[in-house]
């Protein structure tokens, strides 16, 4: 039954950790954001982020967006930069039509640092996208 089951390739959806200054409390906060690179929207998405290493776990945390429209991002959670030493997963399950998708973006541990922070173009900002 299991073999039977087809889930095809994500592509062009993304995670991305970005540290950006934040006006109401007049911080700078990291901030994880899905980004859809598609020119359709995708439904239904849930994200399920944990932090974990050898001896750490991090509870889970669960985040559900009805839609995502085509090219456009959302901003997910907050993260505290004492999580970046653990390896931090997000898994992305979403429909695309009427097809479901699922793929886990995987930011390893001690990646998430101000030097490794890159333009990501669909938002603008500067931070780390997941592999």
């Amino acid at each position: 039954m299991k073999k039977d089951i087809q889930i095809p390739e994500v592509t062009d959806v993304e995670m991305a950790i970005v540290y950006e200054y934040n006006d109401i409390y007049k911080t700078d906060d990291w901030n994880v954001y899905i980004i859809n690179k598609k020119n359709v929207d995708i439904e239904m998405v849930v994200i399920v982020s944990q932090g974990f290493s050898k001896t750490k776990t991090t509870s889970l945390l669960r985040k559900k967006l009805e839609k995502l429209p085509a090219n456009s991002f959302a901003k997910v959670e907050l993260i505290q930069p004492e999580l970046f030493s653990l390896s931090n997963r997000f898994q992305v399950t979403f429909f695309e039509g009427n097809t479901l998708y699922d793929k886990t973006f995987t930011f390893e541990a001690n990646t998430i640092k101000e030097g490794a922070l890159r333009m990501i173009p669909e938002l603008n900002k500067r931070g780390v996208l997941a592999k």
